[in-house]
């Protein structure tokens, strides 16, 4: 793609032209604009608010939607160049000028930090990246856009969700898991060919899986009609595995789920997804762990909190309560006279265990002051006789709400 350049534009210190597209006409928007950010956006902020516009206009959801095409192309040139410190720097400083050249649209460009992001930002979702195919015509990265569809290809990723306890999660623990995976299929050697036969690369897409047509601005990729996108005909298929060259296993494995884990997180088992096409190797496995919730404690960080029931009398003179901790241990607390209803004590070192390793968070108990429903006749005897030793104040005056929002 090539770009013209129209109307001053002012950019900082730098004035800047309006770039038009030679073949389209039209205007490139800005790239911060493009993904309705700050120009001061961190990277975390770059990655949201381009997954949330890849999700928006992937062209699987919105088929034969050219207006999606063109807003899923213009985002992905938009991060191409802001998530890379270098291009965005030049970006900043000269606007499209700085960046001729670099983005998308300008014949075999690398998307590979693209494709790297699409893994991290949907894992779990299979193959997303050979959408660029499509819409980029190809070029780039040998792994995923250059190969012959009858080259070994990676295999895809697979999530496992895992639910634990709040107790496995503090301490960790080891999980066996079972799931279905794509395995090479032992019959054929994972070829697709019956024994003594062979295959040959397909005549009409030259083996590539693929024909490509030109519609203008974009050169489109379709499946090639005759392989199905294999890249090649199997003259006698492997009956077992149908001469795809993989079959479904059931795969049992132990997972090491690290202590301290938060709900949530993923724990990637590499090479443990599915094995990928022409005996090519595996994918991993992402474990995304589910954490029950405790009937008796909650987790803030790598701290701890629980609440317990004092009277409202060992309140006021204080002593010792014996609570129980996440790990069954028993250990004795000061209750400090004059202890407050909905006051916090910190127990130094029975949190959770910090970055998996031997030092602990905090264990935070909430006091809750109770008041017994029925007192027996010795016992208002005595309250009453406190009352009088410390004075009753029968004229309460309101508290303010200030102070009771900063308890």
């Amino acid at each position: 793609m090539r770009a013209a350049l129209s109307s001053p534009q002012s950019r900082g210190n730098v004035t800047e032209k309006t770039w038009i597209d030679e073949e389209t006409k039209v205007a490139k928007r800005d790239y911060y604009e493009v993904l309705g950010i700050p120009k001061n956006a961190s990277k975390d902020d770059i990655k949201k608010a381009y997954r949330k516009m890849a999700i928006q206009y992937h062209p699987d959801k919105n088929p034969g939607d050219k207006t999606a095409e063109e807003r899923f192309k213009e985002a992905t040139e938009a991060y191409e160049i802001l998530s890379d410190d270098q291009k965005r720097a030049a970006y900043d400083q000269f606007g499209f000028a700085g960046v001729d050249g670099m983005a998308g649209g300008q014949g075999a460009q690398d998307f590979s930090n693209i494709y790297r992001d699409f893994e991290d930002l949907f894992s779990g979702f299979g193959d997303f990246s050979s959408i660029f195919d499509n819409l980029f015509g190809g070029g780039g990265t040998r792994s995923r856009r250059q190969h012959y569809a009858n080259e070994p290809q990676r295999g895809s990723n697979i999530r496992y969700d895992l639910e634990i306890t709040f107790e496995q999660a503090v301490f960790g623990t080891k999980v066996q898991i079972q799931y279905n995976r794509n395995e090479h299929c032992r019959d054929c050697g994972g070829t697709g060919s019956a024994s003594g036969s062979g295959r040959k690369t397909c005549p009409t897409c030259q083996g590539v899986g693929q024909v490509r047509r030109n519609t203008g601005f974009f050169s489109i990729a379709s499946t090639c009609p005759q392989c199905g996108g294999d890249g090649f005909i199997v003259e006698k298929p492997c009956k077992t595995c149908s001469g795809t060259g993989l079959v479904k296993r059931k795969q049992t494995i132990e997972i090491t789920i690290p202590a301290g884990i938060d709900d949530n997180r993923k724990v990637t088992v590499a090479g443990q997804g599915d094995m990928g096409p022409n005996n090519g190797p595996a994918g991993d496995l992402y474990v995304v762990v589910h954490v029950r919730p405790h009937q008796y404690f909650e987790r803030n960080g790598s701290d701890l909190y629980c609440a317990v029931p004092v009277s409202a009398m060992r309140a006021a003179l204080g002593g010792e309560v014996t609570i129980t901790t996440i790990d069954k241990k028993h250990i004795r607390v000061e209750i400090p006279a004059g202890t407050q209803h909905g006051k916090l004590l910190r127990i130094r070192g029975e949190g959770v265990p910090i970055n998996g390793g031997k030092h602990r968070g905090d264990l935070y108990i909430k006091i809750i002051t109770t008041v017994p429903q029925t007192v027996s006749k010795k016992g208002r005897d005595l309250l009453e006789a406190f009352l009088v030793a410390e004075g009753e104040n029968k004229e309460p005056q309101p508290i303010p709400l200030s102070e009771l929002r900063n308890q």
